[in-house]
């Protein structure tokens, strides 16, 4: 049986800081309150990372933290930390994913979504650099901190501005810029985070190589059109559209599989239509799920 607090002895505990601009601001009502914590735990890794100087060229400070940190933090499953990512990121650009490839982990941008107009300029300035010095993060498994009570709040919310949300970065090769396949398939692996998404997907490696030839070979195609779900599609368009694709669209398309029951008579026509939709329907794949867990109350 637990004891009652006595005095200030609440006090002695330390806590994770989530701020109160996400939950009585109208630009974040949609999103949900495990994706809000999940913020707070980012940032108290923050604050470890700003303390031992893991910082880019730009003195942009980064943190690790993968799927398996957040299903343990969380205590949820993979496709549940990859949703609550996607809301963080896709939903509301409160943090940014970097690759860094040869099978290292994303490096996380938390963003710092209210800022005086002064310090956004100056943000700016660099905001388009891509290098990264990367050290060791070993040392950031703690994931306690002590909170300063007088941090939680904003006294002057009518000064502030929020920075804009962040956008998809991926690669797409110029115009009338040549292309072999070898870069094609270089291209594309850097957009989707293939190295990642290998770690993420230990056994779906077989099903991960042949989405990624799916996608060089209809890039590479040069048919003037592409048939997907029975339409002839201008292959320029599919061309735009699997160049867009990244790794939350690949990873939405590998939990898809997973839990489709139903035989699928043609794998390539298949592979093809939901990677050409992907785009399009994983948005409303993620608010239904939120809408779901709000519903039966798991959020």
């Amino acid at each position: 049986m637990y004891d009652y607090f006595y005095g200030a002895e609440s006090e002695q505990f330390s806590f994770y800081r989530i701020p109160k601009m996400l939950f009585i601001n109208e630009r974040f009502k949609t999103i949900s309150a495990e994706a809000k914590i999940l913020y707070g735990l980012l940032l108290d890794r923050m604050n470890l990372s700003a303390k031992n100087g893991w910082q880019d060229k730009d003195g942009k400070v980064y943190i690790i933290f993968t799927i398996e940190d957040i299903m343990d933090a969380m205590g949820c499953a993979d496709q549940k930390a990859g949703k609550l990512l996607f809301e963080l990121e896709k939903k509301c650009g409160l943090i940014e994913r970097k690759r860094q490839g040869l099978g290292k982990p994303n490096l996380i941008y938390v963003k710092n979504f209210i800022a005086s107009s002064e310090s956004r300029f100056k943000k700016r300035e660099n905001h388009d650099s891509g290098e990264v010095i990367i050290t060791d993060q070993e040392s950031l498994k703690s994931r306690g901190s002590n909170t300063d009570p007088n941090d939680t709040d904003f006294s002057d919310t009518d000064s502030l501005l929020f920075t804009s949300f962040s956008e998809n970065h991926y690669r797409e090769p110029k115009r009338n810029e040549v292309i072999s396949r070898e870069e094609y398939r270089e291209i594309i692996m850097e957009n989707i985070s293939y190295d990642i998404i290998l770690e993420d997907y230990p056994f779906e490696r077989e099903t991960l190589k042949e989405i990624l030839e799916i996608i060089v070979d209809t890039v590479c195609t040069t048919k003037s059109t592409v048939r997907i779900s029975g339409d002839d599609k201008p292959i320029d368009v599919v061309k735009n559209q699997f160049l867009k694709l990244d790794s939350e669209h690949i990873k939405f398309i590998l939990d898809g599989l997973k839990e489709n029951t139903t035989r699928i008579r043609n794998m390539r026509q298949y592979l093809l239509a939901t990677l050409y939709n992907a785009p399009l329907t994983i948005d409303n794949y993620y608010r239904s799920l939120v809408n779901h867990d709000m519903a039966e109350n798991k959020i």
